[in-house]
């Protein structure tokens, strides 16, 4: 059977072209990653989805979505739930709440996948809030608490497990306390290691209990020059020793701009530095064909750290009583603080390319 390739890539709407029914069916990607542009109503997504599988035609190929609540979702209203964000949830002012929340939440959006299609979720996000962290992030982040981000993080995943949904946890090692946005630039921290020890603990505690994760495109100015995703020094010595993870490493959308270069480029320096596989997420064809083009299959260490991911799709879910879930749920949002929430980085960065 034929190895996919190392990369998850993204698709321009509603519909496969053509061409990208070609380019997909030849080169065989990991996956693919649907945005706000590829979904209108469930049966089209529906379709879409069933459509992506059956042309990239390899076992288990993977879709997923960002589906973190608040302002970060890709299925919203009308034909869709709306959910809390991650730090409207540590906000709830009860510790039980707080957890019954995030159980909730995750039962819900698992509901809501797997009745699609998807099997991934870029979720939940493991940064630490800080004084320091940029509109991009702040409420995304449960906590200033680094144990309350680890342990509402860890239910979340959890529940996904159990799912059959895949939970990619983010931004190994810490994005928190970076001001500035990585879709628009290159945030360094010029923090001593030491300092950065909570930010990692989120990671560093979940690191056995989740079997994929996504870098930061940030600096860490104490041990390399290089962003953590094209630093194999960050990758090996923080991620891989430090934090101790052995999973699946997969990149943040190397579209961003805080990385360098063409996107062959950024690739190879991605994969070179140990990630396992890369992701391309704004969905033009030329850029399509380039990143099909120019990543190599799975390394034979990536395609074993693969099947700790793949068996989580094999969970063997059982009917819920969804109703019940939904009724507790819209209970609890009442409850909770509501933060102001209005940036779009994806479509900030949606318009800058389209200036290009």
């Amino acid at each position: 059977m034929k190895t996919a390739l190392s990369c998850m890539v993204s698709v321009s709407g509603f519909e496969l072209t053509d061409n990208e029914k070609y380019l997909l069916n030849r080169y065989k990607p990991l996956g693919v990653t649907l945005f706000s542009r590829n979904i209108n109503t469930p049966s089209q997504v529906k379709k879409l989805i069933s459509e992506i599988k059956e042309v990239v035609d390899l076992e288990d190929t993977l879709v997923g979505i960002d589906q973190e609540g608040g302002r970060v979702v890709r299925l919203k209203a009308p034909f869709f739930r709306s959910y809390l964000s991650q730090r409207s949830i540590g906000a709830l002012s009860d510790v039980e709440l707080q957890k019954k929340a995030a159980l909730l939440q995750a039962e819900l959006i698992s509901a809501d996948l797997k009745g699609l299609g998807f099997n991934l979720n870029y979720a939940p996000c493991a940064d630490v809030l800080s004084r320091e962290t940029g509109s991009v992030l702040k409420t995304r982040c449960f906590s200033s608490d680094e144990k309350k981000v680890m342990e509402l993080s860890g239910l979340m995943s959890n529940v996904y497990h159990k799912n059959g949904i895949v939970p990619c946890l983010k931004h190994v090692p810490g994005h928190g306390r970076a001001s500035l946005d990585p879709h628009l630039q290159l945030p360094k921290l010029d923090y001593p290691i030491k300092e950065l020890q909570k930010d990692f603990f989120p990671f560093k505690k979940l690191a056995d209990k989740v079997f994929m994760m996504m870098t930061a495109h940030i600096v860490l100015k104490e041990l390399d020059d290089k962003p953590v995703t094209v630093s194999n020094k960050i990758i090996q010595d923080i991620i891989r020793k430090e934090i101790g993870f052995k999973g699946f490493l997969i990149t943040d959308a190397i579209d961003m701009k805080a990385l360098r270069g063409t996107l062959t480029q950024k690739i190879n320096d991605s994969l070179n530095a140990g990630c396992d596989a890369v992701c391309f997420c704004m969905g033009d064809e030329i850029g399509l064909r380039e990143v099909l083009e120019n990543t190599p299959v799975l390394s034979d260490a990536a395609l074993d750290r693969l099947k700790q991911v793949k068996n989580i799709l094999k969970a063997d879910t059982k009917n819920k009583s969804i109703q019940e879930m939904v009724q507790d749920y819209e209970k609890i949002k009442l409850l909770a603080p509501v933060f102001q929430e209005d940036y779009d980085a994806v479509e900030t960065l949606n318009q800058l390319i389209k200036q290009d």
